[in-house]
């Protein structure tokens, strides 16, 4: 069907879905999990094309990995309910043999009417067999989805296949402005390297002053400041699903991170700092999760947040540009501050899922 962004499908019954995949319950390797049959009839819109997407533990040395024939649709997440409770809430990738235009006209013969393909045909109950197995050796659940067989429906795509760019905008994927902002920041990044390149040089401050003009993102490949050996600010708000919060500066959470950009083992990438100073609703609390290289679930010793419409944009990070996956950043509650409900029209500035907001005026000059 070659869908774009902005295209509306319909999903597949029940009935026709499992008629596509083998005995193993995937479809060109691509693992069909338990919790997409509740989507199965609906209606739904294409959120982005997914002829790639980034690999979260490389083992080739590419970073983003090519996919045949995929898209992820608009607010279609793993709730993780056949994956031992799993809170990642991470974003499904759906093959378009599971999706029909909508309306649906029957321009040709279904893949999964074929009857070579019924031969291999599954039930619901293997879908949700082959999801997770006990291991003999620990007696522990081991748990399969598509993150931890991520490496298994795709193939290797290297940077400079330039039709990789092309077809992000042919997909509608990305705009061209989004698309030329991003290589310029990539291109001065290279230029300037390696002698303007260090935290506060000549290039950072050259690149925040003319984003402060243009009421941009500051430079987002900063390193912390907590010295090694020193203890990381920790804060405990024990947020909960719905409250109200601000992201705090950017400078402030640079005081809380190290030098490898850690505040106790966990990440602050520089795809977050388009958040910084934005007033976000709390989506959930991750406490624990599949861990994607070993397949067991894994606790958090202190639960992180992740908030309403904040994910990955990959628009800062080398060799995965433009990654569809929209992964949900994980926030440490030291990040972020609760505000009053009256705050909440700021949140109303919001076009849509894809929308960043802008930092309110106070906080951009703190």
């Amino acid at each position: 069907m070659a869908l774009c962004a902005g295209d509306w499908v319909e999903v597949r019954s029940k009935e026709e879905i499992l008629r596509t995949l083998d005995k193993n319950c995937r479809l060109e390797n691509m693992p069909f999990m338990p919790e997409m049959f509740a989507y199965c009839g609906t209606r739904i819109r294409v959120y982005k094309r997914a002829h790639k997407a980034c690999d979260t533990l490389p083992t080739t040395g590419t970073l983003s990995r090519s996919l045949r024939d995929g898209v992820i649709l608009e607010g279609a997440r793993c709730d993780g309910s056949a994956h031992g409770g799993c809170q990642a809430q991470c974003s499904i990738f759906w093959k378009e043999a599971w999706l029909k235009p909508a309306p649906a006209p029957r321009v040709h013969q279904d893949i999964h009417e074929n009857k070579e393909m019924a031969e291999g045909e599954c039930t619901e109950g293997d879908v949700l067999r082959v999801s997770q197995s006990n291991d003999a050796a620990t007696g522990r659940p081991r748990y399969r989805c598509q993150a931890t067989d991520f490496q298994l429906y795709t193939g290797e795509l290297r940077t400079r296949n330039v039709s990789q760019y092309v077809e992000d905008w042919k997909s509608r994927n990305v705009s061209i402005k989004t698309m030329l902002q991003s290589f310029s920041y990539h291109g001065l990044k290279f230029l300037a390297r390696p002698k303007w390149e260090d935290d506060g040089g000549t290039f950072v401050k050259v690149y925040d002053w003319y984003q402060r003009l243009r009421g941009g993102v500051p430079y987002p490949r900063r390193r912390g400041k907590v010295q090694p050996g020193s203890a990381h600010p920790v804060a405990e708000l024990n947020l909960r699903p719905g409250e109200l919060v601000r992201v705090k500066p950017y400078e402030f959470i640079l005081s809380t991170i190290d030098g490898n950009n850690m505040n106790r083992g966990m990440s602050f990438d520089g795809e977050m700092v388009p958040y910084c100073g934005g007033i976000f609703r709390v989506r959930a609390r991750v406490e624990r999760f599949i861990d994607e290289r070993t397949g067991y679930m894994r606790s958090m010793k202190t639960p992180a947040v992740i908030l309403d419409n904040v994910w990955c944009r990959s628009h800062y990070t080398p060799f995965r540009l433009f990654c569809p996956r929209s992964i949900y950043s994980w926030w440490r509650e030291v990040w972020l501050e609760r505000v009053p409900e009256a705050a909440a029209p700021s949140v109303k500035g919001a076009l849509g899922a894809r929308t960043i907001l802008k930092p309110i005026a106070t906080e951009q000059k703190t």
